[in-house]
């Protein structure tokens, strides 16, 4: 390769966008068992502003300390730190051990840090991820396990579609899904429905058979019926929730609930699972993947136990799921949800907009190079974003 140095936006530290910084940096040599991918497209999630700002905290007792996921005492997320999860590209190098047949296969990246990648394929203790303890996909090349490279040269979507369909959020939706042994017929109640998260989880309850019911605003009741919801609630009035959740459904219990909002609406969430008890075959369950809403939620221990009530909480999942979620889209099971597209070196913009929850809009926003651009960026760009 000729170049030696790349087009990057590298974060210095927690803080706001001016924190940010597009810059020259040296391009990555990979090692043994990895590739070099040149960046086509990197989609943009919630999880990068939340780390760059600095609100999942160090623990109880040192609430106003900020740092990333280092509630275990290793953090990974140390500066300076390139971001960006859910990546499309192609590989132009290979490390020691690598087939060089791998060169100029264009793909879609499993995000996941793995503890021990031949341990066990359905064991993902940790919630570590590429763009978080290792550089990732907001620059011009990222280096990346091979085991993580997943070909797609085939696909007939282009590259800013592919990205969309990131593991960030299909990924952790389907270990959502299955942690809470979700199968054909359960209502399944999903919070957050318009995110990321929201939208692949509506996509993938169809797959399984699942029923999903859509907790949003009502300006994007029309788009989120269009994807599969079998009815949108709006979240609006949370004295309410419970009643309208029953009304959506006929009076029929929730069987599962996806939760990406917590603080008080958890608890809601809760009652909806636990009313007509008598004609349910399974215990009430209970995914948490966020809280979009509020980090803390008072619960009655009593209403768990009694009810019997699993709660699982999901961070990432597992090789094998995304195994399952590759397979799901080369199959075109799994649609593309893009909004816009933006440029690298228009990242500052691209999180202000992410940031303004007044855009209704459904879908992901993904982030392409400026020397992609023209290729695989434009064609999908806000008129006001250029």
């Amino acid at each position: 390769m000729k170049n030696k140095t790349m087009k990057a936006m590298v974060l210095t530290g927690h803080g706001d966008i001016n924190k940010i910084e597009y810059k020259d940096v040296a391009i990555p040599k990979p090692k043994k068992g990895e590739v070099l991918v040149e960046v086509h497209a990197t989609a943009k999630n919630n999880t990068d502003r939340k780390a760059r700002i600095g609100v999942y905290g160090v623990n109880d007792k040192n609430k106003d300390e900020i740092t990333s996921f280092d509630m275990s005492g290793n953090n990974t997320f140390t500066f300076p730190r390139i971001q960006g999860a859910d990546i499309v590209g192609t590989i132009v190098e290979v490390g020691l051990g690598v087939s060089t047949s791998r060169i100029g296969k264009k793909g879609l990246i499993d995000f996941n840090i793995y503890l021990d990648p031949e341990k066990n394929d359905n064991l993902n203790l940790t919630p570590d991820y590429i763009g978080h303890g290792c550089n990732g996909g907001f620059a011009e090349y990222v280096v990346v396990p091979d085991e993580n490279f997943y070909n797609m040269s085939n696909l007939d979507i282009s590259d800013a579609q592919l990205a969309s369909l990131g593991m960030c959020s299909y990924q952790t939706g389907l270990r959502m899904l299955n942690a809470s042994r979700v199968k054909e017929g359960d209502l399944v109640l999903v919070s957050g429905a318009s995110g990321g998260v929201g939208t692949a989880l509506i996509q993938m309850c169809r797959i399984l058979g699942a029923i999903p019911y859509a907790l949003s605003s009502k300006e994007k009741e029309a788009q989120l019926l269009k994807i599969g919801a079998e009815k949108v609630i709006d979240r609006a009035d949370i004295n309410s929730l419970k009643q309208r959740v029953l009304e959506a459904t006929n009076g029929k219990a929730i069987d599962a609930v996806m939760d990406m909002v917590g603080g008080d609406y958890t608890n809601v969430f809760l009652d909806c699972m636990i009313t007509d008890m008598k004609n349910k075959d399974d215990y009430p369950r209970l995914s948490i993947a966020g809280a979009s809403g509020d980090n803390i939620t008072q619960i009655m221990w009593s209403k768990i136990y009694l009810y019997q009530i699993e709660i699982h909480g999901v961070s990432h999942g597992t090789r094998n799921e995304v195994k399952q979620l590759m397979k799901w889209i080369r199959e075109g099971k799994l649609k593309p949800m893009l909004h816009a597209t933006f440029k690298l070196s228009n990242l500052y913009k691209c999180e202000e907009y992410f940031a303004n929850r007044s855009n209704n809009y459904l879908g992901k926003v993904v982030v392409v190079p400026d020397s992609k651009w023209d290729e695989y960026g434009k064609k999908f760009a806000l008129k006001d974003s250029l």
